[in-house]
């Protein structure tokens, strides 16, 4: 069917699971399974949104309903682990808007219909889900509502149900979506801005200020004077709470070892590649003697001058140069090379390729339609009449369109080298073929090249010889944080340090897949100041890593933040003293410039400020909103800012006319924009999600 071949359904049975669950409840008496799966169910939750848990049976059911989905729309059984971040990620907000989000929006008076459904995939506004879905489109690319009704009308006739599941995944997408929509739609309208909010914020941009002040920098000095008592660090602590809200993560150090090959495993490699140098030299089957003695096989590819230029310079120069014959050995980083030209062609980068497609079998066919073709016949008459491929959403019939060596149908590379207007035969493994081309680019010189590779790989002693380090650490370490910090600074071991690590991590550093060692710093045994046993990544890097400090989701302790609340406290009494120091010493003056010298500064300037500046300006805000509220002609401050304190007189205030309404609605357009971004986040912390997957996945 074609509708089944535009979404490529190849669905596979997954029976694993249900067998082993079967053979557990044959062999575990019911009790004992009941208390078992019980146990599992409440300590091994995927997570809770708006307090009710997400048991892993449910999760896991979202998530093989969203592969079925991935592998109905790819046609690949195969799901890379990447993919599969992707699902999981997609039936977790799957399970969170269901679950939270859409109930939160049917609260607010929110709906949609099973009619507005029906409006949304058949009637003047599609919904964007089908929209902007490859499968309705036509030939070019656009969204089409005939590929669409007729893979509705397909749904009844389709016995393997996976067009019926396709279509219930849109139409939930739909569904959502429009929720969305309604939402935004709703909170956008009442954003509203008042005549009153407008000619302020008109206002505020329009009225500048021509400053000259006198800054005194706080500096870096330590002020020994200036105390902070636990007290007030404790209030303030609990007037910004907010503030210390975290997310669960763990601090950690660690030392890894990657197993390279060793020097003898190198030497090895080249004694390899040396050995069997002569025969590639020499040989006449190059492709047989690759697949026997080389890492990588003879390519079919061509290369032009300059495409080898950026990874393999020498190559590029050597594969052009007036007689290459073989070039000699040589090593780029733990690999060794022996090159030679395999052939040379006059070859077009693209050409556009029509075709007819018939049978193997139908060789007197094909040279009667060649012979047709030879004395004028029309191509895309003949195509339309016998060949098997009848393509509607190409140009002309037969039309294959621009064909290169990298989208090439195997076995049709002939057609970069074939004169645009002739004709000639071809076998793929589609069957035979008569092939024209319409047209092509500028040929130019290409060379096949056979690359003779030999990769230094580990040894099984060089591995035992990592393992044996990275054991040796790990068992003098016994365990213990202390002991690991005093031998790897002993013998200059490379610590790694990877601080605030979350649960959900796939990375450290610049190592990825190292779930393992997340789950040992996150397992519940793993207590702060403990060292771990090894731990193999990739099955070629060691791991010993020590806990450091543990932060359990919530708001961190006050001792935790305690230094950064000193900072700022001291800060602040910083700057209130430096404020008092410096209007006792400008009492009475009324000159900047006698002010300057008085305090050991000098007088700057700067125009054109405004209040509305407050939030894009590099400038102290502090600074800024004095300036837009002191009187013209006098002097104003001392005023405490982020860096110094200022003295400041405004010498011209001017209110203009540049910054217009229209500038004003786009700023709040932008405001707006901004808070309808801050929704899933809202949204998030409101249902106070608690994500576990991590430990499963």
């Amino acid at each position: 069917m074609a509708v089944l071949e535009k979404i490529r359904v190849k669905l596979g049975i997954l029976i694993t699971v249900l067998i082993a669950v079967a053979l557990l409840s044959f062999i575990i008496d019911p009790q004992t399974l009941e208390t078992t799966l019980s146990y599992f169910s409440s300590k091994y939750d995927v997570g809770k949104v708006d307090g009710k848990k997400i048991r892993y049976n449910d999760f896991q059911k979202e998530v093989d309903y969203y592969t079925n989905i991935y592998t109905l729309t790819t046609g690949s059984q195969s799901v890379s682990e990447e993919a599969m971040r992707s699902i999981n990620e997609s039936a977790w907000q799957s399970i969170i808007s269901e679950r939270y989000v859409v109930p939160q929006m049917r609260k607010a008076g929110i709906s949609v219909g099973e009619d507005e459904l029906v409006d949304l995939s058949q009637g003047k506004e599609i919904s964007p889900v089908l929209a902007q879905d490859p499968v309705f489109f036509d030939a070019t690319g656009s969204f089409s509502r005939e590929k669409l009704l007729e893979f509705i009308h397909a749904i009844p006739g389709d016995p393997s149900g996976n067009l019926a599941q396709y279509w219930n995944f849109l139409q939930q997408n739909m569904t959502t979506q429009q929720y969305f929509t309604k939402y935004t739609s709703m909170l956008s309208g009442s954003d509203i801005i008042t005549p009153v909010e407008l000619r302020r914020q008109i206002e505020e941009n329009n009225t500048s200020s021509d400053v000259e002040f006198v800054l005194v920098p706080f500096g870096f000095k330590v002020d020994t004077t200036i105390t902070v008592t636990n007290k007030e660090i404790q209030d303030y602590y609990n007037a910004h709470k907010e503030n210390y809200r975290q997310t669960a993560s763990r601090d950690v150090e660690f030392v890894a070892y990657e197993v390279v090959p060793s020097e003898a495993d190198i030497q090895a490699a080249e004694d390899d590649i040396n050995e069997v140098y002569e025969e590639f030299s020499t040989t006449s089957n190059l492709k047989s003697f690759l697949s026997l003695n080389s890492d990588t096989p003879l390519l079919e590819y061509y290369y032009k001058k300059g495409e080898l230029e950026n990874e393999f310079p020498e190559i590029d120069e050597f594969a052009f140069s007036r007689n290459p014959g073989v070039m000699p050995v040589f090593r780029k980083d733990n690999t060794f090379y022996a090159v030679r030209v395999s052939d040379v062609k006059n070859m077009s980068d693209s050409a556009y390729v029509r075709h007819i497609l018939l049978s193997y079998d139908s060789e007197a066919l094909a040279d009667s339609l060649v012979n047709v073709l030879n004395h004028g016949g029309d191509f895309s008459d003949l195509a339309s009449r016998f060949s098997l491929d009848q393509n509607p959403n190409v140009p002309e019939p037969g039309d294959l369109g621009w064909l290169t060596q990298t989208s090439m149908i195997p076995g049709m590379q002939g057609v970069l080298s074939m004169r645009p207007g002739s004709i000639e035969k071809m076998e793929t493994d589609y069957g035979l073929h008569i092939v024209t081309v319409k047209e092509r680019t500028t040929p130019v010189k290409k060379v096949q090249l056979a690359i003779l590779t030999k990769e230094a790989l580990p040894s099984k002693e060089t591995f035992q010889d990592f393992y044996a380090k990275a054991n040796d650490l790990a068992s003098r370490c016994e365990g213990k944080l202390e002991n690991f910090e005093k031998i790897t600074a002993e013998e200059n071991l490379p610590v790694v340090p990877a601080n605030r690590v979350a649960e959900s991590a796939r990375q450290l550093s610049r190592y990825d897949d190292v779930r393992e060692v997340i789950r040992w710093i996150y397992d519940d045994k793993t207590k702060v100041g403990d060292v771990s046993p090894i731990i193999t990544v990739n099955n070629d890097v060691y791991f010993v890593v020590a806990l450091k400090e543990i932060r359990e989701e919530g708001y961190a302790p006050v001792n935790s933040v305690a230094s950064s609340i000193t900072y700022i406290l001291t800060n602040q009494k910083r700057a209130e003293k430096a404020k008092a120091e410096t209007a006792a010493r400008i009492a009475g003056l009324t000159d900047i410039n006698v002010i300057a010298d008085t305090l050991g500064q000098t007088v700057s300037t700067k125009d054109g400020i405004t209040f509305g500046s407050m939030s894009g300006s590099s400038t102290d805000p502090s600074f800024i909103g004095a300036v837009a509220g002191a009187e013209p002609g006098v002097i104003s401050g001392p005023v405490a800012g982020n860096i110094g304190v200022y003295v400041f007189k405004v010498n011209n205030r001017e209110t203009g006319a540049f910054y217009t309404e229209d500038d004003a609605r786009i700023k709040a357009a932008q405001v707006e924009s901004y808070q309808l971004n801050s929704i899933p986040s809202i949204f998030s912390k409101r249902a106070e999600i608690k994500d576990n997957r991590a430990r499963f996945y």
